[in-house]
This record gives structure tokens, C-alpha cells and sequence, in this order.
């Protein structure tokens, strides 16, 4: 599918997307053509916004969604801006790594959401931050301050944080360039073929659920995940990922590809986990970014949790270990070669 031309501009009322409907969408609703070229959004929400007036076609307003399409129409599509949540600070305990005038470094708890989301509108990392902080950068509006990459709800681990813009410009400039170091510990289900491997697969929203990603052909963006068997168990493997990009669910969707989930994540797994779980056992161990101010490299590393330690244990105590993998100490000892 190839777009002729698009823009984006700001209004009071929103953003008003300006684009030409590819040829593939002749014959098509109007709502699904609007899908297919905005898959960002979902079908239902598309729908939603014609028939409240809010999506021209060559230059006429169209509020019937079944309206079939002809290919190449001139289309005008106004998103509503969302309505704006007040942000609290709250004082919730965080588990500072490292902090100074610029930036700080969390070691994120299981069960925090990053940021206010419908349904997760407190309790949030932003909203301790803003309690400890009082200042954050204000990049990405005013939901999301200092927030320059996220993990999931029930990822635990490392993430960094902007104090002021120019913090965020230049994380986030890391962060397009691939050049953050982050690696990751996951329990996945079953046993990898290989030691080691590469998962290069285009990741985006999931057509038949769009809370989901998957693996797909159009509209993708490219994500490659690195990966490293630490130890073997009779019915599960602990690995260590490497991340040269940073989708979203990127580590979950590409290990569910190779039919090795994480264990515990009922998204993209099984919904039956054999252990007490909450979520995925998937945790940001290592952090590694050029300072923004100083031009320092300094890297972080948050300790896995009790849970996923205890879990590890239990493992080694009821499955034993097996396999040509290196042992523990063995790669202790090549880590800290490194």
C-alpha cells in the first residue's frame, strides 16, 4: 500500500490528518479504508469519528461509514484531541538508581503502569515522580512528563527519565539511533533450538485486537530482539534479550513468534501459567546511555526481583538443570569480562 502524500497539523480541535486513499481501497468502506491507511487507530473509533461529522472525502463531510470507496479520494480525518488528565503528585515510594539535575534512573516495580492511561488515571510512575521531582521534562505533554520509554505494567526494571528538555532531546535522540544499551532477563516456555539467535520481524497493531501487537507484513516497523539461553530447565529456558529496537510488547511478540512465550504472559501465551504468577516473567536488567550533559557513558543495572529469583530456584530445585549451556558461573564470569 503506497500513500501519495500525507500531513499532519494542529488545530484547536485536533490533529486533521490530510491524505489520498491508496488504489487498494476501491471497493472498500470508507471505514475500513480509513483503518487500512490509519492502522494506528481502531476500526470502531474510526467509525465514531464519521458519523460525528469529523472526516471529509474530497472535500465534502461523509458521516455514512459503509460508504464504498473508489481509490484516490482527497480525505480529511480530524482526531480529537483526548481530554486532558490532572495529574497528582502522590508520594509513592521509588527505588532511585541514580539521579542528578538532568535525568533519573527507576528501578520500576511489577504492577506500576509508566504513565496515566484510561483506566490507570493515578497511582502511576509519573505520578511518584512528580511528587519526588516537582520538575519534568515537559516533551511530551503534560501526561506523560519526562517519560522518554516505557516498559509494561508487569515488567519490572530500568528505565531513565528527563528532568528538563534538553535531557529529553537528547535521550530520545539515543533512543532513535539505537545506541542505549538494554538488555533484558525472561523465562520463556519450552526449550530454544539454539544457544543464541536473532529475531528480525516488522511488529505492529494487531487487526483483529488492537490492545495486541503481532508480527506483520504491512504497515510494520521494523524490531529486532537479540537473544541468549542462560540456563536450561526441562520445560523452560532463562534467557538474556538484547534490544537493537524498542517496539511495543517487542521482546513478548517476537519470543511468542519463535512458539516460546514468556511464561506468564497471558496475552500472548497460554492463559493457564503453572506458577502463582502476575504477568510476564520479563525484566529490564541493564540501562546503559551517554549522559546528556556531561557526554559521559553510565550504565545501570537493576537486580531481578525476589519473585523472579525465587522462581529461578524453584526451577533449578524441581526440574533440575541440562543442555550444552554454559553454567551460572561460568557466564558470571563472562559478564564481568565484559
Amino acid at each position: 500500500m503506497e500513500e501519495m502524500e500525507e500531513t499532519g497539523e494542529r488545530e484547536d480541535s485536533g490533529t486533521v490528518l490530510s491524505f489520498d486513499l491508496s488504489p487498494e481501497c476501491a471497493g472498500l468502506r470508507l471505514d475500513l479504508s480509513l483503518f487500512r491507511m490509519h492502522p494506528e487507530h481502531s476500526r470502531t473509533f474510526l467509525q465514531k469519528l464519521v458519523t460525528k461529522g469529523k472526516v471529509l472525502v474530497n472535500g465534502e463531510v461523509e458521516k455514512l461509514p459503509g460508504r464504498k470507496m473508489v481509490g484516490g479520494e482527497r480525505v480529511l480525518l480530524t482526531i480529537p484531541r483526548p481530554a486532558q488528565i490532572e495529574l497528582l503528585p502522590e508520594p509513592i515510594p521509588l527505588d532511585v538508581l541514580y539521579e542528578d539535575s538532568d535525568v533519573i534512573v527507576i528501578n520500576k516495580p511489577k504492577g506500576m503502569v509508566v504513565h496515566p492511561a484510561p483506566g490507570h488515571h493515578s497511582h502511576t510512575l509519573v505520578n511518584a515522580l512528580l511528587y519526588h521531582c516537582k520538575d519534568l521534562s515537559g516533551i511530551n505533554g503534560v501526561e506523560r512528563p519526562g517519560i522518554v520509554h516505557r516498559i509494561d505494567q508487569d515488567t519490572t526494571g530500568v528505565l531513565v527519565m528527563a528532568k528538563n528538555d534538553n535531557a529529553h532531546i537528547h535521550l530520545s535522540e539515543q533512543i532513535k539511533a539505537h545506541s542505549m544499551s538494554r538488555r533484558y532477563r525472561a523465562i520463556v516456555i519450552g526449550n530454544l533450538k539454539e544457544d543464541e539467535g536473532t529475531v528480525d520481524l516488522p511488529l505492529g497493531r494487531n487487526p483483529r485486537d488492537r490492545k495486541k501487537m503481532a508480527v506483520v507484513e504491512r504497515n510494520g516497523r521494523r524490531a529486532v530482539t537479540h537473544y541468549r539461553v542462560l540456563e536450561r530447565f526441562r520445560d523452560f529456558s532463562y534467557i538474556e534479550c538484547v534490544l537493537e529496537t524498542g517496539r511495543t510488547h517487542q521482546i513478548r511478540v517476537h519470543m511468542a513468534s519463535l512458539s516460546h512465550p514468556i511464561l506468564g504472559d497471558a496475552l500472548y501465551g497460554p492463559a493457564k501459567c503453572p506458577f502463582a504468577l502476575r504477568g510476564q516473567t520479563l525484566h529490564a536488567m541493564l540501562l546503559g546511555f551517554v549522559h546528556p550533559r556531561t557526554g559521559e557513558y553510565m550504565e545501570f543495572q537493576a537486580p531481578l526481583p525476589d519473585y523472579f529469583e525465587e522462581l529461578l530456584e524453584t526451577l533449578r530445585k524441581r526440574q533440575g538443570t541440562g543442555g550444552d549451556v554454559p553454567s551460572r558461573n561460568s557466564f558470571a564470569m563472562e559478564e564481568k569480562r565484559q
